[in-house]
């Protein structure tokens, strides 16, 4: 009997963290405009506390700023945002690269060979949210086995802050088709256990996302 509030619960926080997602990724919501607690909470007809939760998540994301006093706004993103947080994933992932090459067994190359595929699917389809979700199990599969716990934590921590920005990069035209591309190289490094090639691929894959993201936000 317990368990349906908390169901609706999070179902609803889901569905309020995917419209203020959606709504800031279009430009519907723009760079310092107020998210209302109040005006959320008549619409979805619930109480603050989920929406708190939701705001909360998404401020770890990158995409609002909580004000004391002022509450939400969404948060303004900068070229420096991006140059820094790009810079430091392509050394983390590289390095990852570079030592995943070393241990990744035939199975986990074909592992690797699956998902890629299926990503070339999402990128046809223009499904960018669940190319999202999949191109993460790509290279969270490649860096888990770097077997180094503490870099997989690093990068995780680094990923979860500016999902915002790599999800508008992977949105801008044509980007998803060339990330497949990309990842087939990286593969064929990793079947060689070539880990320089491997390093220098995967940094060079994740400065192109921040090239281009640079680009349309100067465009």
């Amino acid at each position: 009997m317990k368990k349906k509030p908390i169901e609706r619960h999070q179902t609803l926080r889901e569905k309020i963290l995917e419209n203020i997602r959606d709504a800031i990724l279009k430009g519907t919501l723009k760079a310092g405009e107020r998210v209302s607690e109040p005006d959320l909470a008549e619409r979805y007809g619930i109480s603050r506390t989920p929406i708190r939760e939701a705001f909360r998540q998404l401020e770890s994301e990158g995409y609002l700023t909580v004000v004391p006093r002022k509450g939400a706004v969404v948060t303004a993103l900068t070229e420096r945002d991006v140059e820094e947080f790009y810079s430091i994933k392509s050394i983390l992932e590289g390095y990852a690269a570079r030592l995943a090459a070393e241990k990744l067994t035939d199975k986990d190359v074909d592992r690797l060979k699956t998902i890629n595929n299926r990503l070339a699917k999402l990128a046809s389809a223009g499904d960018v949210k669940t190319f999202f979700r999949v191109h993460n199990e790509f290279h969270e599969q490649f860096i888990r086995a770097s077997g180094n716990e503490k870099l997989l934590e690093l990068i995780q921590q680094l990923l979860k802050k500016f999902d915002r920005l790599r999800i508008a990069s992977l949105s801008l035209p044509g980007r998803m088709e060339i990330s497949v591309q990309e990842h087939e190289k990286i593969i064929d490094a990793f079947e060689s256990h070539d880990g320089d090639t491997a390093d220098r691929l995967v940094r060079k894959n994740a400065a192109y996302g921040g090239q281009v993201l640079l680009q349309s936000m100067t465009e």
